[in-house]
C-alpha cells in the first residue's frame, strides 16, 4: 500500500522529489500542482525581497544631493527644452535619464531674491530679500544687506542631519553686517560647511565691459558732480578776482579740491569695482582679489572634484552655483568661436561641458546611483544684454519677456531636471506647476529632516510627483513678485486641467512694440514705466503658454469666476505676510568702506594666495 501524503501539510517541491526517489511515493497531479504553486510563490517572494522597490530605497537610504544652478540661463538655451542649434549634450543626458519639469517657476526674475527663495523655500518678500525703491539685487560686496540670520536654509537642516554641506560658485546673498570680518551673511553662517567662490556675482564691470551694471552710471554721476563743482570753483575765482563776489579763498580751494577728487574718482571707479566685488574666497579667507578670470573655470571644477572625493562616503549636499552664463561671459579659449550663437553660445556650451566633467567625477567615484542631481537656472535669460545687433543674453524659447520681468513667463520659467538612477523614472516629463522653492522641502525630507513649523514654507515636496505616485502638483496658486510688488498670479485648476495666469501689473516695453525694456538694464517694477491693469490681464497658459491672447469677458465665459478666485487667493496669501526689514533698500544696499572685504590694508586690496591649476 502506498503512503498517503497529507495535502494540507506545508509542501516542499524539493522534499516531494526526494521522497519520490527514495520511497517510491507516487503523487497525483493535483498534489503536484498545489505544491508547485506554493514553491513558486515562495521563490517570487524571495526574489522580490532581493530587489527593493523605489519607495523602499527612498525610505531606507539618504541620497547624496547635487544641486546645479546656472546664472541667467534661458529655458530655450538647452537642447532638451527645444533648442536644436545649441549643443548641450550633458544637460540633455540628465533629462533623458531623469525627470524633466516643463512648468518650473522661479520665485523672482532676478538672482538675489530668487536664490534667497531657493535656499529657504519661501517667497523672498517673507525674508525681506526685496526692495521697494528699485535696488533689486545686492549692489556691493561691501553692503550690509543679506539673507537674514534668522532664516533657515535647507543646508542648515541637512547639516544637522549629518550631511557634509558645500557651496561652490556664486553666493550674492550678502557678506557682512557691521565689520569687514563679521561674515554674518556668509554661506558658512547659513548651513554650509565649505564655501569656495564669489561672495558677490560676476558682472560686466568685472571685465570693464560696455554692458555695465554700475560702473557707467557711477562714472556719469561723478563726472556731473565734477562739472558742477568745477563750475562753482571757477565762478568763485572769477568773482573773487573781479571783486563781484565777496568771498574768501577757503571755499574756492575746497570746491576745487572736491572737483579734482571727483574727476579722479570717475577715472578710478572701474578699478575700485573690480577690486571690491570681483574676488574669490575659500571659507572665510580671500584667495584672489581681483580674480584671474581665465583660471576661474578650472578652479571651480577642481574644487567640485575635491569636495566629491573627500565626501564620497557621504551623505553630502553640494550646491554648484555656476558663474555661467552671466556677462561678461568669461569663456576658456578652447570654447571661443565654437558655437552658432557667438560668445553667449560659447559660454553655454562651456557650462554644459562643466556639467559633463562633474558627472564624470561622480561616475569615477562610484557616486552616480546614490546621488540625486538637480539642474536649473535662477531665472530667465536677459533680453536687454544687447550691443548693436549682438545678443549677450539668453533665449527664453516661446515664452514672453525675460530677466527682471516679474510676471511674464520668460523671466520666471526655468529648466528643472531631476536625476536619481534606479529611483526616478527615466524620460518622465511633468507639465504641472512647480517652483524652485520646492527643492527645500524635497531635499529636507529626503535627508530625514523636518520642514520648519515656526514659519510659512511656500515650497511643496516634489517627490510624489517625480515618482509618479501623485498626478498633480500641490501648488494650486503661485504668486509672481517684482521687488515687493505683486505683478501676477497663476491658478492651477486641477479639476479642469487648466492653468490660468492673471497679470495685475506689466512693464512698458521700450521701444513700443518691442519685447523687452531696451535701453535699460532691466524693466522696472513700479512708476511711470509700468501699466496697472483694471481689469487684470487673463491668459490660459494651458492653451497659450506664450501669453499672446488676452482673454476678456466676451471671449472667456468663466472670466469673472477666475478673477474672483485668483483675487481671493491673493488676499489670503497677503494675510500670511509679516512686515520685515527690506534688505535691498538703500540703507542695506550702499557701499560702506568699513564692510569691504580686503586681503590687504584697505584700500590696497590685492592678493593671490592660491595658484591653482596651470
Amino acid at each position: 500500500m502506498r503512503p498517503v501524503i497529507n495535502r494540507c501539510a506545508p509542501c516542499s517541491l524539493d522534499l516531494m522529489l526526494s521522497q519520490a526517489a527514495s520511497e517510491g511515493i507516487v503523487f497525483n497531479s493535483l498534489q503536484i500542482r498545489l505544491c508547485f504553486r506554493s514553491w513558486l510563490a515562495g521563490m517570487l517572494s524571495v526574489l522580490l525581497g532581493l530587489v527593493p522597490s523605489a519607495s523602499s530605497n527612498i525610505s531606507t537610504s539618504r541620497p547624496n544631493i547635487l544641486l546645479l544652478m546656472a546664472d541667467d540661463l534661458g529655458i530655450g538655451d538647452i537642447g532638451c527644452y527645444g533648442n536644436n542649434t545649441m549643443r548641450t549634450p550633458n544637460i540633455d543626458r540628465l533629462a533623458e535619464d531623469g525627470v524633466k519639469l516643463t512648468q518650473h517657476i522661479s520665485a523672482a526674475s532676478l538672482c538675489t531674491p530668487s536664490r534667497a527663495a531657493f535656499l529657504t523655500g519661501r517667497y523672498p518678500v517673507r525674508s525681506g530679500m526685496v526692495s521697494s525703491i528699485g535696488y533689486r539685487v545686492l549692489q556691493w560686496t561691501g553692503a550690509s544687506g543679506g539673507l537674514p540670520t534668522n532664516e533657515t536654509t535647507f543646508a542648515k537642516i541637512l547639516k544637522e542631519k549629518g550631511y557634509a554641506t558645500g557651496l561652490i560658485g556664486k553666493w550674492h546673498l550678502g557678506l557682512n553686517c557691521e565689520s569687514a570680518s563679521d561674515h554674518c551673511h556668509h554661506p558658512l553662517h547659513h548651513g554650509f560647511d565649505h564655501f569656495y567662490g564669489m561672495p558677490f556675482s560676476l558682472m560686466g564691470d568685472c571685465a570693464h565691459w560696455e554692458l555695465s551694471e554700475k560702473r557707467v552710471n557711477l562714472e556719469q554721476k561723478l563726472n556731473f558732480l565734477f562739472q558742477v563743482l568745477a563750475l562753482v570753483a571757477l565762478t568763485l575765482v572769477a568773482g573773487k578776482l573781479t571783486h563781484l563776489i565777496p568771498v574768501s579763498w577757503t571755499p574756492v580751494i575746497w570746491s576745487a579740491l572736491w572737483a579734482v577728487l571727483l574727476l579722479a574718482g570717475s577715472y578710478f571707479v572701474g578699478a575700485l569695482i573690480v577690486h571690491a566685488d570681483c574676488l574669490l574666497m575659500r571659507n572665510h579667507t580671500i584667495t584672489e582679489q581681483p580674480m584671474r578670470f581665465q583660471k576661474t573655470t578650472p578652479l571651480i571644477l577642481q574644487e567640485v572634484a575635491s569636495f566629491l572625493k573627500r565626501n564620497k562616503h557621504g551623505p553630502f549636499l553640494l550646491f554648484v552655483s555656476f558663474l555661467h552664463v552671466h556677462i561678461p561671459l568669461i569663456t576658456m579659449e578652447n570654447f571661443l568661436g565654437k558655437s552658432l550663437h557667438g560668445l553667449y553660445g560659447d559660454n553655454v556650451e562651456e557650462m554644459d561641458w562643466m556639467v559633463g566633467q562633474i558627472l564624470d567625477t561622480l561616475d569615477m567615484e562610484g557616486l552616480t546611483n546614490s546621488t540625486l542631481i538637480y539642474f536649473t537656472s535662477d531665472h530667465g535669460g536677459s533680453l536687454e544684454n544687447q550691443l548693436g545687433h549682438t545678443q549677450y543674453g539668453g533665449w527664453n524659447g516661446i515664452y514672453k519677456g525675460g530677466k527682471g520681468m516679474g510676471g511674464w513667463e520668460g523671466g520666471i520659467r526655468v529648466p528643472g531636471i531631476f536625476r536619481w538612477p534606479g529611483v526616478l523614472p527615466a524620460g518622465r516629463v511633468i507639465g504641472e506647476p512647480t517652483s524652485l522653492m520646492d527643492v527645500f522641502p524635497t531635499v529636507v525630507q529626503l535627508a530625514g529632516g523636518e520642514v520648519p513649523q515656526d514659519r510659512v514654507i511656500d515650497g511643496q515636496d516634489l517627490l510624489p510627483l517625480l515618482l509618479g505616485t501623485a498626478q498633480h502638483s500641490d501648488h494650486e496658486f503661485l504668486m509672481h513678485y517684482c521687488e515687493g510688488f505683486l505683478h501676477a498670479a497663476r491658478w492651477h485648476q486641477r479639476d479642469k486641467g487648466t492653468t490660468w495666469k492673471v497679470h495685475f501689473v506689466t512693464p512698458v516695453f521700450q521701444p513700443e512694440g518691442a519685447g523687452a525694456c531696451y535701453g535699460r538694464k532691466v524693466c522696472p517694477c513700479f512708476g511711470e514705466k509700468v501699466l496697472h491693469h483694471d481689469p487684470p490681464l487673463l491668459f490660459d497658459l494651458s492653451r497659450d503658454p506664450s501669453e499672446t491672447h488676452v482673454l476678456t469677458p466676451a471671449s472667456e465665459p468663466v472670466f469673472y469666476q477666475v478673477m474672483e478666485r485668483v483675487q481671493r487667493a491673493v488676499r489670503e496669501h497677503q494675510r500670511t505676510l509679516s512686515p520685515v526689514p527690506l534688505q535691498l533698500d538703500r540703507l542695506g544696499n550702499i557701499w560702506r568702506p568699513w564692510l569691504q572685504p580686503c586681503c590687504g590694508p584697505f584700500p590696497l586690496c590685492w592678493c593671490l594666495r592660491e595658484d591653482g591649476p596651470q
